[in-house]
């Protein structure tokens, strides 16, 4: 059987896993966006976090995207209360201490703000406090890590979009839409997650839509 490698926008107040029923408060989960059979989620985005998810049939490759040791960059895009300073976001730069755990220096500048779809429902803005954006990238996911570290230097976040997994990218992707990855973005995967001696699955050609 040939693995699957997916790409799927996941939208606000969605759970990132399959069950088989709804929830018991009807919140929305990967089923009601996916019906392809056997893939599953390499890491997990927070209910109220949005973006890029990958999911695959092979678990070689979930493993290796999702070891700490291998330290696969995720590229947030992130608002927040209020306007940091460089000096401000320094300390993201350098690792700061959340729940007793020192995070590794992250990747972060302030971004103008960027063209994303309106979340349903909107961000609660408090008129007398202005927002800002910034682009995070981390090599580490641990549970609500990138609004602990906002949080952490006194910027609480206000929504949060995840825009790339390593080399992929939300782009053309909708809230809910989800394609197969082409074959340019999947051999990179298969490269790294499989020594040279041993054979790689094959890969899909086509791209899907739902």
């Amino acid at each position: 059987m040939t693995d699957r490698y997916l790409l799927f926008y996941k939208p606000y107040d969605v759970l990132s896993q399959f069950t088989g029923e709804k929830t018991p408060d009807d919140r929305f989960t990967l089923k009601d966006f996916i019906s392809v059979p056997n893939v599953y989620p390499v890491g997990r985005l927070d209910r109220d976090s949005e973006g890029l998810m990958l999911l695959t049939s092979n678990g070689r490759v979930q493993h290796w995207l999702t070891d700490p040791k291998f330290a696969h960059p995720r590229t947030y895009w992130v608002q927040v209360e209020r306007i940091p300073t460089e000096a401000d976001l320094e300390p993201l730069r350098q690792g700061v201490t959340i729940q007793n755990y020192r995070t590794r220096p992250a990747q972060v500048k302030l971004l103008t703000e960027p063209d994303l779809p309106p979340r349903e429902p909107p961000i609660r803005f408090r008129k007398s406090v202005p927002t800002a954006w910034l682009e995070l990238t981390l090599t580490e996911g641990r549970n609500r890590q990138v609004r602990r570290m906002t949080a952490s230097i006194g910027f609480p976040t206000l929504r949060l979009v995840r825009v790339a997994i390593g080399h992929l990218r939300l782009e053309e992707l909708k809230p809910g839409q989800w394609r197969d990855l082409t074959s340019t973005e999947l051999a990179p995967l298969l490269q790294k997650s499989f020594p040279k001696s041993q054979p790689q699955p094959r890969s899909n050609s086509f791209r899907k839509r739902n």
